[in-house]
């Protein structure tokens, strides 16, 4: 059995996505319920509350769930997982050379899932989870634009300023001049926004204010394990998930 183990809805990549990047970057076993036949009624019964309670680990609110056997760990939330993973697996700042580093990590990991991952699906959600997307469209059309023409350059260009900076090193990487989780999980949320608003990203790409982000972006894409992983059937499509396409959102900018 895998020491690993997520635990995430079937059907879309949505914010398990960043777990498994990690995982599949360090090239260790996991299990994943979004790839098997019983997996939704896994994650419906941590969330449901049918779990028993172990005396160690808190209940789950919502998935991603990630469990690791060997630790009895049980953790939700999407950047509490990529944290604890990247140390697990060498995928932050060394702490004896870099103790501070996994800080300035976790906070570029938290930069680009507050802006291209959670106020992006608040761009098809801009009022209620509880509704379908098509009784708040109006309000989306207006949220969408708003993002698009303000926030998406915002924040592609914060991120190009810290590539930038010192504190990036050399390499092409967000920190301290290796990859991190951080620019694993920037991929992922570049890659989304690219598929959500693809004239957007096209136009941001010409217009070369951004090189070095997607730059990054490219160089995650051919790494030998995320690569070998893109173009498998693991990898799964954009559908009805965090990052979908509407062809009424898709502004130019």
């Amino acid at each position: 059995m895998s020491q690993y183990h997520l635990i995430y809805w079937p059907g879309f990549p949505g914010r398990g996505e960043h777990v498994r990047l990690v995982l599949e970057e360090a090239g260790v076993s996991y299990t994943d319920t979004a790839q098997t036949s019983e997996g939704v009624n896994e994650v419906i019964s941590h969330i449901s509350g049918g779990v028993p309670d172990d005396g160690v680990n808190p209940p789950i609110l919502a998935p991603p769930v990630f469990r690791d056997e060997e630790n009895n760990l049980v953790i939700s939330q999407t950047p509490n997982i990529v944290l604890y993973l990247g140390g697990q697996l060498g995928l932050l700042p060394d702490p004896k050379t870099d103790p501070t580093g996994k800080w300035k990590v976790n906070e570029l990991v938290l930069t680009a899932l507050d802006g291209l991952s959670n106020e992006v699906h608040d761009c098809h959600h801009p009022i209620a989870v509880s509704l379908y997307y098509e009784d708040q469209k109006e309000e989306s059309l207006r949220r969408s634009e708003d993002w698009v023409k303000n926030r998406l350059p915002k924040f592609l260009a914060y991120f190009e300023r810290v590539l930038e900076s010192k504190s990036a090193g050399s390499g092409g990487w967000l920190y301290g001049g290796r990859l991190t989780v951080a620019d694993l999980v920037l991929f992922q949320c570049v890659d989304g926004v690219k598929f959500m608003f693809p004239k957007a990203t096209k136009k941001a790409e010409r217009e070369g204010k951004y090189g070095k982000v997607f730059a990054l972006y490219n160089a995650v894409k051919e790494r030998p394990n995320i690569k070998k992983y893109l173009e498998s059937e693991r990898r799964q499509n954009y559908s009805n998930g965090l990052y979908r396409y509407y062809k009424e959102l898709d502004f130019e900018g």
